[in-house]
């Protein structure tokens, strides 16, 4: 699917911050911030930048999936726009199976991949990498009846955490999280059904489809999110950023300075509020 992207309304700027922070707008949403407010981006020469082909996938809400008229949308596609409005420059989004996009790239079918690929090492030596834009934490869920306070390895010592085996949640709580019971699920939806059936005391999961399942109807407001996020690159990668082929330094400064400019004009905050208006933080 090739869509054209169109431009995206401006918002006010909102405040500017590092790690997420709260904003009057959304008092009890975190907005994150990976922008220095003091760094000032170096002009770009958009005249090596005549268009970006950005490259998604569709199947993973919210940040990109086919909307009701079937084009595709979501939190990375908005950006994708918002960035194109920025540098003014013409934009198309081609829509590719997740296990292609890579592939795409090599073959010079899309300029830019733009969907939610886990950055690693790997993908650091064979592409060229934006500034990231968004982490995606780890987060403990509990029943909204559970006596906790904190998710430390003190406090869970002797409670039971489910985790959906071969994840990096399981690892994780694996590794720091000895002294408490970790019983391991084949699927998300076994863990949650555990814990909403008390067959468990705890659920460490994504933090994002967490938030989401916690106040979608699915969850009838049994639990809530415990402690604080956990962005531990080594088993939850390094966050989200836009990928590039190797030596498309002029495309990189450009996307980069746009995502700063985002920033600091507030319209990302207006971007990330429409896609997360849950505390995914």
């Amino acid at each position: 699917m090739l869509a054209t992207l169109p431009a995206t309304p401006q918002s006010p700027a909102a405040p500017a911050g590092g790690r997420p922070s709260e904003t009057e707008a959304a008092p009890h949403v975190p907005i994150p911030g990976f922008w220095d407010p003091r760094r000032r981006t170096e002009r770009v020469d958009l005249t090596r930048v005549p268009q970006i082909r950005f490259l998604t996938e569709d199947d993973y809400p919210p940040f990109n999936y086919a909307g009701a008229d079937g084009q595709p949308t979501g939190f990375n596609i908005d950006l994708a726009r918002a960035i194109c409005e920025e540098l003014k420059v013409p934009c198309t989004v081609q829509v590719r199976r997740f296990d292609t996009l890579t592939d795409s790239l090599d073959r010079n079918a899309g300029d830019a991949i733009i969907a939610s690929l886990a950055i690693t090492p790997d993908v650091r030596r064979r592409y060229e990498v934006s500034d990231r834009y968004l982490e995606l934490p780890a987060r403990f869920v509990m029943r909204r009846d559970t006596q906790l306070s904190e998710a430390t390895p003190e406090a869970l010592a002797g409670r039971s955490i489910a985790v959906v085996e071969g994840t990096a949640h399981e690892a994780y709580a694996s590794a720091f999280f000895r002294r408490s019971a970790i019983r391991r699920y084949p699927s998300i939806e076994a863990a949650r059904k555990a814990l909403s059936e008390r067959n468990i005391d705890v659920m460490f999961a994504d933090g994002v489809a967490s938030a989401f399942w916690i106040n979608g109807e699915a969850s009838a407001g049994c639990c809530r999110l415990l402690g604080g996020p956990f962005t531990e690159s080594r088993y939850f990668g390094e966050g989200l950023s836009i990928v590039m082929r190797r030596g498309n330094e002029p495309l990189r400064r450009a996307i980069n300075h746009a995502l700063q400019r985002l920033w600091e004009r507030g319209v990302y905050a207006e971007l990330y509020l429409k896609a997360f208006p849950v505390d995914i933080y």
